[in-house]
């Protein structure tokens, strides 16, 4: 693999699977030989309270677990409101995926056209409806799964590799806990390339 780096700011609210999403992208940089640098920055640790990872990916050592703002290549999110929260970290030509539905965790949270409008306005963004692909998959905690498959089709990683990363972070739950996670990271992965791929 010829050298690159990815600097990937992962973000949600508590309960849906952030840190889980973040170790099965740094499993797979791993199995593919990378380096791998995780910072983690908690919000409120309840379930609803802001969750931010940042993971730093690169085929040289690393040697800060820190983003800059601007230079992030990947907003990777579980929740709309969220991704527009670290939008200054994204870089010029950086990707956000978002999961295209909401987590109402505030009495005033603000209009959904709105925020979808402002998340479609940008120069590069993936929107999957996260939640109701991960029901379709057999259960609806398998979100940020899917949202780790639309972000694949971006990854500079083999899309086995983060199968096998998916694999090994549910295993010790059972074959039909792993089945679903897989079948939601493909649901994910489909949603996003079907996206690419319209007018």
């Amino acid at each position: 693999m010829s050298e690159f780096k990815l600097d990937v700011v992962m973000a949600g609210v508590g309960g849906q699977g952030v840190l889980s999403a973040a170790a099965v992208l740094s499993m797979a940089a791993l199995e593919a030989g990378l380096y791998v640098k995780q910072g983690e920055v908690h919000g409120m640790s309840q379930r609803g309270g802001a969750v931010k990872a940042l993971l730093r990916i690169g085929s040289e050592p690393i040697r800060s677990d820190l983003i800059a703002r601007g230079t992030a290549d990947m907003i990777l999110s579980m929740e709309p409101v969220e991704a527009l929260r670290y939008l200054e970290y994204l870089s010029p030509t950086g990707v956000v995926v978002t999961s295209s539905e909401p987590f109402r965790n505030i009495p005033d949270y603000p209009d959904m056209d709105e925020i979808l409008g402002r998340i479609a306005e940008l120069p590069r963004s993936v929107a999957v409806p996260a939640e109701t692909l991960a029901r379709q998959a057999g259960s609806g905690r398998a979100g940020n799964v899917v949202m780790v498959g639309a972000a694949s089709p971006d990854l500079p990683l083999d899309p086995c590799l983060l199968e096998d990363g998916i694999v090994a972070l549910f295993r010790r739950k059972g074959e039909k806990v792993v089945k679903i996670n897989l079948d939601a990271f493909h649901r994910g992965r489909a949603a996003a390339r079907e996206m690419a791929h319209s007018p």
